[in-house]
């Protein structure tokens, strides 16, 4: 079973640019993982053009093996077409049924959890700013 999430960068006309991410997307896992190691806006345009994911930390490929660095496995990588998704606006970055969405905006990572909306923590020492139903 997996956990999924949209893991966005907000433009500044308002749009988001996001990648699917399919495993392990709680706020302890993926969360952390965002704030210590995509913490600017080229690292996560970096992230965000790799397309979708399987998993945003990883030292495993698709083939089992292990490889020589830490870091997402994107579909891409065992040959499928999984570009980022364009979205006009919060709303249709939300309309897609991921567990937890996560946006960087001004130089910032908040999380959602789309399950009921209410306030998610993530834990410390990990800073993400939580904005619930705030869009």
């Amino acid at each position: 079973m997996s956990t999924r999430s949209r893991i966005g960068l907000e433009l500044s006309d308002g749009s988001i640019i996001s990648s699917y991410c399919h495993f392990d997307s709680y706020p302890g896992f993926v969360g952390v993982k965002l704030v210590e190691n995509f913490n600017t806006l080229e690292k996560v345009q970096e992230l965000i053009d790799l397309g979708d994911i399987s998993c945003l930390w990883t030292n495993v490929g698709w083939n089992n093996e292990t490889l020589p660095e830490t870091g997402p496995l994107p579909y891409s990588a065992r040959g499928e077409d999984c570009p980022p998704r364009l979205d006009a606006d919060m709303d249709e970055f939300f309309s897609n049924n991921e567990e937890y969405s996560y946006i960087f905006r001004n130089g910032n990572w908040y999380a959602y959890d789309m399950h009921q909306f209410e306030p998610m923590i993530a834990p410390e020492p990990v800073q993400i700013p939580v904005l619930v139903g705030d869009k």
